[in-house]
Parts: structure tokens; sequence; C-alpha cells
């Protein structure tokens, strides 16, 4: 099949294909689309060759740069994010992102909410991180955004983990308890609940 979109382009190519012909003045009982197509049979029988070099091609082939258009297109995709990322590529993300070990993230995730975005604690804690409202906009993030939620979640434990110089353990009892509290105590507050919560995150992690 001949794809042909400029008619100026076929206009000349007739009249070249008229002149090698000796065609003038336009044939008697012939109409455009016959000579067109008498011209073309005799191309495909070899009867008519192409010799000058600015005659236009019946038949357009792609050029170089729409080959490497073409040849280049999937790659505009291939380093796209997914479009429903998982649980474990967020927390790996938001790990990544704020420097903390994902094996930690991800635990603490699983004794805060056991992963659930939809998650709510009876004093209001919110997602799969547990942020308090004030927290969460202390830290710049919409808690009800899953991605979000856990990069905040991963922001506040690299402070933690700053503020206590890398001490694990002390660090999850303030993700827990609250700074203030691990610093007076000196380490993990005797609450019982931030005591099993340390224990769950811990046995997680190693």
């Amino acid at each position: 099949m001949i794809d042909i979109s400029d008619m100026q382009a076929i206009q000349t190519r007739i009249a070249q294909i008229q002149r090698h012909f000796g065609i003038t003045g336009g044939v008697p009982g012939m109409t455009f689309q016959n000579t067109l197509q008498k011209a073309i049979n005799q191309q495909g029988t070899g009867e008519v060759h192409q010799t000058d070099a600015s005659s236009v091609p019946l038949a357009k082939q792609p050029t170089a740069v729409q080959g490497t258009a073409e040849a280049a297109a999937p790659s505009l995709t291939a380093d796209l994010p997914p479009a429903n990322p998982t649980l474990s590529e967020l927390v790996q993300t938001a790990a990544q992102k704020y420097h903390v070990d994902p094996k930690l993230l991800s635990a603490v995730a699983e004794v805060e909410s056991g992963g659930e975005q939809s998650a709510v604690s009876p004093v209001g804690a919110i997602g799969v991180m547990q942020l308090m409202p004030d927290t969460a906009a202390a830290l710049g993030v919409n808690p009800y955004d899953e991605q979000q939620n856990i990069e905040g979640g991963a922001k506040y434990l690299h402070e933690m983990l700053d503020t206590f110089g890398g001490d694990v353990r002390k660090a999850v009892a303030a993700y827990n308890a609250g700074p203030q509290a691990v610093r007076e105590y000196g380490g993990v507050p005797p609450y019982s609940e931030t005591q099993n919560y340390v224990s769950k995150v811990l046995d997680l992690y190693r």
C-alpha cells in the first residue's frame, strides 16, 4: 500500500512521470487517478526508473530521526514508579530517602498498625506509622496519604536515631513514648506499653 499525504508532492511526481513518457497537455479520456495508477503499475514492472535525486518517492520511508524517536519511545516510561506501589515498596523508598534501615522501619510499621493505612488508634494516631496529627504537621506530611504517612514515620524515626546517637532501642522507645520520656529515664521508660512495644519491634528487627 502506498502512503501519499502531500498533494503537492503527488502533483510533482505525476509531472515527472508524464515528462518521462512524453505525456503533455493531459491524456484524453484518462482521469488524474488513472494517470497516476498507470504510472505506478509501470513502475512496478520495472519500466519506470527514478534517476533524478530530487524526485519525490511514491512510498514514504521512515527517516533516521523518526526511527530514532520510535526506538527511544519505550524508555519514556521505563523509569516511572509503579502505579500502585506495595507497602514494601513504599517502606523501601522512604527508608532510602531518610537513611533508615528498611527492616527497622518495616518492623515499626508492623507493630504500630500491622501495615494498615486505615488504622486509627483510640487517641487519634493515624495510618501505617500511627502519626498523631500534630506530629504529622510538624513533619510536613499528610497522615491520611499512605506514602506521606510512611515517609513521615521514616523521617521521625531518623530524627530519634540522631537524637540518641544511633541507639536503636532508645530511638524505638522514643518513637512510642516521646524523646523526653526516654531522656528522663535514661532509656526505655518503665511503661508496660512502651516496654512491650520495644520488645516486639526489636524481635522483628533482629
